[in-house]
């Protein structure tokens, strides 16, 4: 069966911006299932003739069922900068997300320390000063809420201040606003016998500097799935 090809929003010498599908991980795991760096260089190489495996280098990611833009980096060089460059807190991402629930506040700022459990690829909300516990920030903004016969919904702007492992699935779901078919940190969805490949959360926009022209730039990417067309029912 012919593979999708991936959307490749921007690429140049030093970096490659492209939507990742919902559902599709960003590296191999124990699924062997097609993972986006391997498609990604796959298409750059009969795209450009190449005669040999291209360069690309991870430096963000995005949970398999979280689809959105990424930029990664075609040299070692342009990478270690996009890395600074998070690690420094000037690379910014936003997504948008569908919770279930109605949040209280139209806006504000949620910050918690999370520890993550590697052997079961988890995170959860901890106290401060528990060892190896990390500080997780964001910002929220919401643009809508709507109501169905089964539940309500809340759809949101979410402003990443830190990257941590699981963090707007964690945050929100600690507070009792899940979201929308999150299987793993969803007590409602994890009642539900259906699996669910793409989740309520897209990762809309990100902002960087060029590691090579200084140029400040920015890309973004329209949500898509099940979560977001429950937005569009005029009859919810």
């Amino acid at each position: 069966m012919r593979r999708k090809k991936i959307k490749i929003l921007y690429k140049d010498k030093d970096i490659l911006v492209c939507e990742k599908p919902s559902g599709m991980p960003v590296s191999s795991d124990r699924t062997g299932d097609m993972d986006l760096m391997h498609q990604l260089k796959n298409q750059i190489y009969f795209e450009e003739g190449l005669s040999e495996e291209p360069e690309l280098y991870l430096v963000h990611r995005l949970d398999r069922p979280v689809g959105g833009v990424m930029v990664s980096a075609r040299n070692k060089a342009a990478a270690a900068d996009l890395s600074r460059q998070i690690q420094e807190h000037r690379f910014e991402k936003d997504y948008q997300a569908v919770l279930t629930g109605w949040l209280p506040q139209s806006e504000g700022t949620w910050r918690d320390f999370l520890w993550k459990d590697p052997s079961a690829n988890r995170s959860k909300v901890v106290e401060e000063g528990t060892q190896g516990a990390k500080e997780a920030i964001l910002d929220y903004e919401v643009i809508d809420m709507v109501e169905s016969d089964k539940m309500k919904f809340t759809y949101c702007l979410i402003h990443l201040e830190t990257g941590r492992h699981h963090q707007i699935r964690v945050q929100t779901s600690s507070r009792g606003f899940g979201i929308w078919g999150d299987t793993k940190y969803h007590p409602q969805f994890q009642k539900t016998k259906k699996k669910y490949r793409e989740i309520g959360l897209h990762a809309a926009r990100i902002a960087f500097t060029h590691p090579s022209t200084g140029e400040r730039m920015e890309f973004y990417s329209e949500p898509t799935g099940e979560a977001f067309r429950l937005l569009e029912m005029e009859d919810i």
